[in-house]
């Protein structure tokens, strides 16, 4: 058996790298997926004029006005 020396990574080694890039990429996603959470849930717009009785065609409403 001949020693190892130098520029390979051990099998241990690359399955860490492996491992590490893979906790990176769910952690992200898991960021993105809160963040877009958080923006949809603190962004209800403002209420704003609209038509409330059955406009002309090419007219649109809201289908169940909040305001």
């Amino acid at each position: 058996m001949t020693a190892r020396t130098g520029a390979a990574p051990s099998r241990t080694g690359r399955r860490l790298l492996w491992l590490a890039l893979a906790a990176t990429v769910a952690a992200l996603l898991i960021l993105a997926n809160a963040h877009l959470v958080y923006v949809a849930v603190g962004s209800q717009p403002a209420c704003v004029p609209h038509a409330k009785a059955t406009g002309e065609a090419g007219q649109y409403r809201a289908a169940r006005p909040v305001c």
